[in-house]
């Protein structure tokens, strides 16, 4: 929920997404399907609120979470609802953008939410107004958490994204796992980071949509475990 990239190639999109958190928190859940609604969602489950930072349904809808907005904010400690909670409501809708829209978000902390619905979309709330931004889907893309990452090392971060990407003309998806899975020689702003205050890189997770297949990767980084999760459906909408 730190680090978020879009890759897009002939046959479908990548997204693949760095999960950062305090070592006190506890390890996600293994992704598992469950019924919320009528919707299949596939998600690692947080045990602690219960919700996630990336889930993928049985349509082809990904939605993925970061910790923010635009600036670095301080947390009030209790609020409303979880952010993980906030996302599973979207993606279990009949509509994800229209519910954005809709819905309550007094007193949730600020979050930046990438949704892929056909479409992409990035979603951020800052405490008090909500921002709706198209992106090109046929473009790669690549979010850090305003949170955990100063502007510069944001900027960095994306230099980095953009190098990997033009010296590699052709991607597949376990390189952009690879991608997500170095520190770059930096334990501190790297993707793998270990920071002396406790934030660690708990997990690498990814979701590859091809055509009428769907897959979710998932690396328990914390405890040396891999999954994979394929999830097909004849109504995937690429």
């Amino acid at each position: 929920m730190c680090t978020v990239s879009f890759v897009s190639v002939d046959n479908g999109y990548f997204i693949t997404s760095n999960r950062d958190e305090h070592i006190s928190r506890p390890s996600a859940q293994k992704p598992q399907e469950e019924v919320i609604g009528d919707t299949r969602i596939l998600f690692p489950k947080d045990p602690k609120a219960g919700g996630t930072w990336f889930a993928l349904n049985e349509y082809g809808v990904v939605s993925v979470l970061l910790n923010g907005a635009f600036v670095r904010h301080t947390s009030a400690g209790n609020y409303r609802r979880s952010r993980g909670l906030i996302l599973l409501d979207v993606i279990s809708s009949d509509n994800p953008e229209t519910k954005l829209w809709e819905m309550e978000l007094y007193n949730v902390e600020p979050f930046t939410m990438v949704l892929f619905n056909s479409e992409l979309l990035e979603f951020r709330w800052d405490g008090n107004q909500k921002y709706f931004r198209p992106l090109d889907k046929t473009k790669n893309h690549i979010w850090s958490s305003s949170t955990l990452y100063e502007d510069k090392v944001i900027e960095h971060r994306a230099q980095l994204f953009d190098r990997f990407i033009d010296q590699n003309p052709v991607i597949g998806a376990s390189d952009v796992v690879n991608f997500h899975s170095t520190n770059h020689d930096d334990f501190e702003n790297g993707f793998i980071i270990d920071r002396e205050s406790g934030l660690k890189t708990f997990s690498v997770t990814q979701v590859v949509l091809e055509e009428d297949e769907a897959l979710m990767r998932h690396l328990d980084l914390l405890n040396n475990a891999s999954y994979e999760v394929p999830f097909s459906s004849n109504q995937l909408i690429l």
